[in-house]
């Protein structure tokens, strides 16, 4: 069974599978003055334009991950939406895969991320991806596409045909997590 040691975030590293949330704030001479403000009491700048997909809501979810099983053999991609996630609570194992020319999830790309509280990530439309705990469950908030997460529950809970979605098997492989 092939075995994938959980990486560290990095925008470079995440670059294929979408982008990574909680950067820094960009120093005055790289920023574009539209988009960061800072005074003493507060910043802010834009990070990310999240897109929904056309004729799409966008939603903020709760979600809490309960498991911590190393071991994975398929995964789900959501065709019409990026996803957005942020751990609240500790740390999150994302897996994650580009989508072959086929449209199934290409072994070679597939990776894990530690993704800590504080930073987060925005996966593209279309991106093979599954999520696990390091240990105790963890809190998270997501943004999605309304439609989307009707879709899923419906599949999930009443076993009706995915059509935002997809589900697919993969070789079995093992996630390793190196205690920090």
């Amino acid at each position: 069974m092939k075995v994938l040691e959980a990486q560290p975030l990095s925008a470079q590293a995440f670059a294929p599978y979408g982008w990574v949330l909680g950067q820094p704030m960009p120093e005055a001479a790289d920023a574009d003055a539209d988009f960061v403000f800072s005074n003493p009491a507060t910043d802010f700048w834009r990070e990310h334009i999240f897109d929904v997909g056309p004729g799409g809501e966008v939603e903020i979810l709760n979600l809490h991950y309960r498991d911590a099983g190393r071991q994975l053999d398929s995964l789900e991609a959501h065709d019409l939406t990026q996803q957005a996630l942020m751990p609240l609570t500790g740390e999150v194992l994302q897996a994650v895969a580009c989508a072959g020319a086929d449209g199934m999830p290409d072994a070679g790309s597939l990776a894990v991320f530690r993704i800590p509280v504080g930073q987060g990530i925005c996966m593209r439309p279309g991106c093979w991806h599954a999520t696990r705990i390091v240990d105790d469950p963890v809190a998270c908030i997501m943004l999605t596409r309304v439609s989307t997460t009707l879709d899923l529950i419906a599949h999930l809970k009443h076993g009706r045909p995915a059509t935002e979605s997809r589900f697919a098997a993969v070789p079995a492989f093992q996630v390793r997590v190196a205690r920090s």
